[in-house]
Formats: structure tokens, C-alpha cells, sequence
């Protein structure tokens, strides 16, 4: 009982980071030391669990998926989601510059923090940062501030969310961030739109059922490459939650399409405060984490 009173908590834990673009669910996973079972049972729902359950073997089905260990980490999860999804589009109506800061601030450390798992700092992993500094970099300023609510667009975005997560230091928050649909999810949760929440949990299965498994092996066979990509990433995708920023043109509904950034001037001073505090706090949340990681590491 108390084992899965323990995974319930880390389940709550990944929850908690998904949502909060900057903070892996994958990073909680390897901090807790459960990253290298949630992937195995990740991968275990493949041919042979379907054929259990066409088969209606369900026990069968059920223990070779590792389900109670999935289920109570789901249930975990789930309910961080649920709780948290009002709080954070309350913050983002009302305290934006304050929780974008944040934002900034643990995405630059988790830019730091997955840097450490690069083993050989060498010319061929720095320019895979750099290209993935400049793809995202250029992504974030030409993609429109707004995206299509379409349900091919909502699916998409789900499965690459979602495959986002097996990796430590990128969060499928921060992809929804990076694709304009953050808001629009949270939003959906808050009104249990079923319509939005379906097309993009079925986008979620998708992308756990195949991206996950493409992105595991390059992980395990181009660690450097892949680690040294996602750094660049995260941090060209910088440009993406800069909350100072000039509107170029409006939508139909005069909401921002695209935006550029800009320098704050001294008119904003007080939010340029709010901004710079926030980010630190966020840099020191990490840092606490970080801290944790080594730990943990270290009692391996």
C-alpha cells in the first residue's frame, strides 16, 4: 500500500510538470527512479498485449503492460492536471509577466540541467545545438501567435505532446507552448470541453503508441545528438514566452496573430521587476531539483 501510495505521489509529481512548460514529466520520472520502467512499460503495449486482448486475455493483457504500475501513475497525473489547469489560466489571465518569468527561468535551467547528460562536448554536438537553436529560434518568430483549432492541428499537437515526455528536460507542456496551444488546452480542461479533450487524448495515445518509441531509440543510440539538439531547442524556443513583444497583425477576431519581440522600455519597469524576480525563482526551483538529481544519481 504505501508502494503505490509512493507511485500515486510521483504520478501527481509528473502531472505537476507536464503542465508547467520548463519542467519535464521525464525529468520526474528519472529523479524518482522509475524513468527506466514507465518507458519499458511504454513499449510493452505493442503486438502481443493487443493479441492478449483480442483474445479477451485480460489478465495476461493487464501484467504484461505493467497496468497497475501505468494506471496509478495515470491516476496520479491526472488529477495534478485536473487541479492545476484553473490555477495556472487564472495566473496567465492575471499575473502574466509574473508566470511567463517562471517559465523562462526553469526552461533555461532544464537547458542546463539536460546539457550535464551530453558526454562529449565536441564540435559535432555543439553544431547540432546551434541548428536547433536556429530552427526553433526562427519557428518561434515566423509561426503565428495563433494556430488552427482544427482537429487534425488538436491530434497533432496531442501526439507530439505527449511523445515529449519520455525525454528528461522537455516538457509537452512546452510543446504546446511552442505550438500556440497551451491556452486552448488548459481552457478545454477548465470547461471539460469533450469535444477538444478526445480528439487530443486520442492524439496523445497515438503519439505514445509510435513517436515514443522513435524517440527512445534515438535516445539511446544518439544520446549526444538528441541531448544537444533539445538544448538548442529550448533555448531558441525562448523567443516563443518573451511576454514583451509588438503585435504585426490581428485576426478576424482582433486577437494577435503575429507578434515580434522586442526590449522592454522603462515604461514597463514594473513588469520588467515582476519578469526578472519570477525568473529567478524559477531558476532556483530547478536548482532544487537539480540538486535533488545528483543526489539520487549519486545513491544509485
Amino acid at each position: 500500500m504505501n508502494s503505490r501510495f509512493s507511485l500515486l505521489f510521483k504520478g501527481m509529481l509528473m502531472g505537476i510538470a507536464e503542465i508547467v512548460p520548463g519542467v519535464s514529466g521525464g525529468t520526474i520520472a528519472f529523479i524518482t527512479g522509475i524513468y527506466k520502467e514507465l518507458i519499458n512499460s511504454i513499449k510493452s503495449i505493442n503486438v502481443i498485449s493487443i493479441r492478449f486482448l483480442i483474445k479477451f486475455q485480460f489478465k495476461k493483457f493487464w501484467n504484461h503492460i505493467n497496468g497497475n504500475f501505468l494506471l496509478t501513475l495515470l491516476i496520479g497525473m491526472i488529477a495534478s492536471v485536473l487541479l492545476l489547469s484553473r490555477i495556472i489560466t487564472f495566473l496567465l489571465d492575471n499575473y502574466s509577466f509574473q508566470i511567463w518569468g517562471f517559465f523562462f527561468g526553469l526552461i533555461i535551467s532544464s537547458a542546463f540541467l539536460i546539457s550535464k547528460s551530453i558526454h562529449n562536448l565536441n564540435f559535432q554536438n555543439y553544431l547540432w545545438l546551434f541548428l536547433g537553436l536556429t530552427f526553433s529560434g526562427y519557428i518561434s518568430l515566423v509561426a503565428p501567435s495563433s494556430t488552427p483549432n482544427s482537429i487534425i492541428f488538436i491530434f497533432l499537437s496531442g501526439a507530439v505532446a505527449i511523445s515529449a515526455m519520455i525525454l528528461p528536460g522537455i516538457s509537452g507542456s512546452f510543446i504546446l507552448v511552442f505550438l500556440s496551444k497551451y491556452e486552448f488546452i488548459l481552457n478545454a480542461l477548465n470547461n471539460f470541453d469533450f469535444n477538444v479533450l478526445s480528439i487530443f487524448i486520442l492524439g496523445c495515445i497515438f503519439g505514445l503508441l509510435t513517436f515514443s518509441r522513435l524517440l527512445s531509440y534515438l535516445f539511446k543510440n544518439f544520446n549526444d545528438i538528441v541531448i544537444s539538439t533539445l538544448v538548442g531547442f529550448l533555448l531558441g524556443s525562448l523567443v516563443k514566452i518573451w511576454p514583451f513583444y509588438e503585435v504585426v497583425e490581428y485576426d478576424v477576431n482582433n486577437n494577435p496573430l503575429y507578434t515580434n519581440p522586442v526590449l522592454p522600455t522603462s515604461q514597463l519597469l514594473p513588469e520588467i521587476i515582476y519578469f526578472v524576480i519570477f525568473s529567478l525563482i524559477g531558476i532556483f526551483v530547478m536548482w532544487i531539483l537539480e540538486k535533488k538529481y545528483i543526489g539520487i544519481s549519486k545513491s544509485n
